[in-house]
């Protein structure tokens, strides 16, 4: 008898977890695009890759939505430097802590960010497309393995928001080269 309540209760424990068609669920994710032109205007690569939203940043998107207090939108991208087979990227990373080393090799600070109109299907998608980020490549040029997104242009006081690795590898830059990124976001309703 008592391992036939055991068995009941594995079931009906099992049974309660299950998600049901009601529920609703919600997916976050953001694509960094990079393509490299040469300083005679020839497309030299391009790279596209998904990023990793760190923790950091998905509690900054729950405040500012939610709470929604004094809140500016200021996003900036930002650069990781190579190799990439050394950069780690984890949930916990923020722009003071974290393994990876941010290239700087280009003319100014980080790149603002602006976004266009978020578009009302499902997934709804917001991107700097229509803006690109452009970086002019100076000095010796170097070894870019990715891009971050941030709420400042400059330091490591601002809220980091997502980091990623190209997927083809590390890409070589050099003096006059320019790269255009784009970030594109999308919120679902899974």
């Amino acid at each position: 008898m008592p391992i036939a309540k055991s068995t009941m209760g594995e079931t009906v424990q099992a049974g309660v977890g299950k998600p049901s068609q009601e529920q609703e669920r919600g997916g976050f994710g953001g694509v960094f695009k990079v393509t490299c032109f040469d300083a005679d205007g020839n497309q030299k690569w391009a790279d596209e890759f998904h990023n990793l939203v760190v923790n950091e940043g998905l509690q900054d998107l729950n405040t500012q939505f939610f709470k929604g207090s004094g809140y500016t939108a200021a996003w900036y991208l930002g650069l990781v430097t190579g190799p990439g087979a050394g950069v780690t990227y984890a949930a916990t990373d923020t722009l003071a802590s974290k393994a990876w080393t941010e290239f700087t090799n280009y003319t100014g600070n980080r790149k603002l960010v602006t976004f266009g109109t978020a578009t009302t299907a499902d997934p709804s998608v917001i991107s700097n497309s229509a803006s690109q980020s452009v970086y002019t490549i100076s000095g010796a040029g170097g070894t870019v393995a990715g891009a971050f997104l941030t709420t400042v242009s400059t330091g490591t006081s601002g809220v980091l928001f997502s980091e990623g690795n190209f997927t083809g590898g590390d890409k070589i830059v050099a003096l006059g080269d320019t790269l255009n990124v784009t970030y594109t976001f999308n919120a679902d309703a899974v």
